[in-house]
């Protein structure tokens, strides 16, 4: 106020532009935009989704290519025998994560003798993304991981993000259009449904107890809802499991051609059943609506 007379307020982009400029400063509103402009980059990288049970992990993935005359970006990465992850975001700083991965499970195999624990690992990795908010001289990593892995506390599907929090999840998904995938893994399960087992019993599951045929069913058309109007078949889809028995392994494009069809088998009943449930609400909206 100056002279009796109230300033208006500066337009939140100028706040913005006075703050954003350096990591370990604060806006007013207690916000450190770069990790914000980092976190956006996730967005903009194509999505992926993860989700396990009690026996196994899988994560799946659409690459994206440079050009026509380019092959597709690699989206998901063996990290050890028992662990790998799906990336969204900036593919450099991805690799450069996936290479510091690989480096610890390396050592702690040559000390102990024993696979890392994947929550120690993640946990690593988090700790390194969070030193990077308090250090002027360097940038946040602009990817988001989805680290799936076995181990003897069973199957893990954990996030990372460039803030330097990790959360544990049943089953997500990152970057572009991931919304849509979230909402279909929402939808698909039910922690009260029975276990389900084969590809035709996957309209709601709880997740705990399905097998890995199911995980990887549910996951593919999940993920077939990110995919908008972009193709979506075995040459730019990636799917990786893992879990009891189970290495990790990308699956080839000869199995994944084979799921990608039952899919697409299962996906006409269930629409045909949503459009006829749809046309009976509208129906009884009718009825029910004043003339």
């Amino acid at each position: 106020e100056y002279m009796g007379t109230s300033l208006p307020s500066p337009p939140s982009t100028m706040f913005r532009s006075m703050y954003d400029s350096d990591i370990t400063t604060f806006s007013p509103l207690g916000r450190l935009h770069q990790i914000d402009y980092a976190m956006e980059a996730i967005k903009e990288g194509s999505p992926c989704l993860g989700l396990r049970s009690n026996t196994h992990a899988v994560v799946a993935a659409i690459m994206r290519q440079a050009s026509k005359l380019s092959d597709y970006q690699q989206k998901i990465f063996k990290i050890d025998e028992h662990m790998g992850v799906a990336i969204a975001g900036l593919t450099a700083d991805a690799r450069l994560l996936t290479q510091y991965m690989r480096t610890e499970c390396l050592n702690n195999k040559f000390v102990f003798e024993a696979p890392l624990q994947v929550e120690s690992l993640v946990s690593d990795i988090a700790e390194k993304s969070q030193r990077l908010t308090q250090d002027g001289s360097a940038r946040p990593y602009g990817v988001g991981l989805l680290v799936i892995g076995y181990d003897k506390t069973g199957p893990h599907l954990f996030e990372t993000s460039p803030s330097g929090n990790y959360f544990d999840f049943r089953a997500q998904a990152i970057g572009a259009r991931s919304q849509s995938s979230r909402t279909a893994l929402e939808r698909h399960f039910r922690a009260d449904a029975p276990a389900a087992h084969g590809l035709h019993q996957v309209e709601a599951c709880d997740f705990e107890n399905a097998d890995m045929d199911t995980l990887i069913t549910i996951g593919l058309t999940a993920l077939r809802d990110s995919a908008g109007d972009d193709d979506f078949d075995a040459n730019c889809v990636a799917l990786a499991v893992v879990g009891k028995d189970t290495p990790f392994r990308v699956l080839s494009r000869e199995e994944l051609t084979r799921y990608l069809e039952r899919v697409e088998t299962d996906a006409g009943p269930r629409e045909r059943r949503a459009a006829a449930a749809g046309s009976d609400d509208e129906e009884q909206g009718d009825e029910a609506a004043p003339m």
